[in-house]
């Protein structure tokens, strides 16, 4: 409830006194519900967790602290109970999540008769989450380590002929019965000329003698995400695929030494890309450098080349250059690590150096 009282004591800040909340993650954060399709309602005198009937054992039971409220038939709608709790509350204007609100349901409350002022609000939850306590990075950590465990796994399965689609099967199933909750993300795995995709969806493509093979893999353990990308290559590696794997090597590593406290998000990604660009390869590097995980894959702080929002100790966050050839190939390297005041720690500890795969 301490998150709560966090928020609340900050809706004045943004001119409310009220607040839906309806991002899923930020349910979760606030609450600990791990369900689905419920919202809170939160205001100096209401902590208000509404949901339906699939789910109010299950929040009565992973949500102290809040009254359950039920919804949908043959309870209210969700606009009507809305209503009824800013009037019962005093809520005059009420905030609402604009980057999450579906439209209709938007729609629906504007339209209800409700006599509170909507507010569009963005960050009011983002902002805590942009930090991490200790046990959600004990979380991220575990997940972390289940990753590790699985890539050790895949490098005694991937051979000459196996799928794409295989080498995601088995990485996903791995980390589930390690205790993963599910895949951190839906696992990438591409080979050969398809490593030049960074987001690649795998393929039945086999794998062939001679090809990368970048795997980009998480867990999700406790609600709470990893995310590592390692590329190795099968057989003997060629000049060429050791000159690019050595740059992004060194870019990994010198972005990494630029993580710490204080730092704009601007400046990791401006050392890694400097290391590709002086390589010759500054064109086929084209995302950035790194991004926040937590309760989701993709969250604040993000690393690019106009991210000047700071790094804070206890943000977590990946650090994942690249070079990309197109119908060439590619490699990627990428680590979570968590910001500290003077440098980072780094959670995905699998080997960084080439690995190459007898075929």
């Amino acid at each position: 409830m301490k998150r709560c009282e966090l928020v609340c004591s900050n809706l004045e800040t943004h001119g409310v006194d009220g607040l839906i909340v309806t991002s899923e993650p930020n349910v979760r954060y606030l609450s600990g519900f791990t369900g689905s399709e419920s919202f809170l309602f939160l205001s100096h005198t209401a902590r208000v967790f509404i949901t339906d009937s699939r789910y109010i054992e299950q929040a009565e039971d992973e949500c102290p602290g809040f009254e359950v409220v039920r919804y949908r038939h043959p309870y209210p709608e969700l606009e009507a109970v809305l209503g009824g709790l800013a009037a019962k509350h005093g809520v005059r204007n009420l905030g609402f999540e604009k980057d999450s609100i579906m439209f209709s349901l938007y729609d629906r409350l504007a339209n209800s008769g409700l006599e509170a002022q909507l507010v569009p609000t963005a960050g009011i939850v983002e902002t805590l989450r942009y930090v991490k306590d200790d046990c959600e990075i004990q979380l991220i950590a575990k997940a972390a380590r289940i990753a590790d465990e699985a890539f050790r796994h895949i490098l005694e399965i991937v051979e000459t002929g196996i799928e794409e689609k295989d080498i995601e099967i088995e990485l996903d199933y791995f980390m589930k019965k390690a205790g993963a909750a599910a895949a951190g993300f839906p696992t990438i795995v591409a080979s050969g000329p398809r490593s030049s995709l960074p987001h690649a969806v795998p393929s039945r493509r086999k794998i062939e003698y001679g090809d990368f093979v970048t795997m980009d893999f998480g867990a999700m353990y406790g609600g709470y995400r990893s995310d590592m990308t390692r590329t190795i290559v099968m057989g003997r590696a060629n000049d060429t695929q050791r000159e690019i794997y050595e740059t992004v090597k060194r870019a990994q590593a010198v972005g990494c030494s630029q993580i710490r406290a204080g730092v704009a998000g601007a400046g990791p990604d401006r050392a890694a890309r400097d290391v590709i660009k002086d390589a010759g390869f500054g064109d086929f590097f084209g995302h950035g450098v790194g991004h926040g995980v937590g309760l989701e894959i993709h969250e604040e702080p993000f690393m690019s080349p106009k991210c000047e929002r700071t790094l804070v100790a206890g943000s977590v966050v990946t650090v994942e250059p690249g070079i990309y050839l197109p119908r060439w190939g590619g490699v990627r390297i990428e680590d979570t690590v968590v910001v500290k005041e003077d440098g980072c720690e780094v959670l995905t500890l699998s080997s960084k150096e080439l690995i190459a795969l007898s075929a």
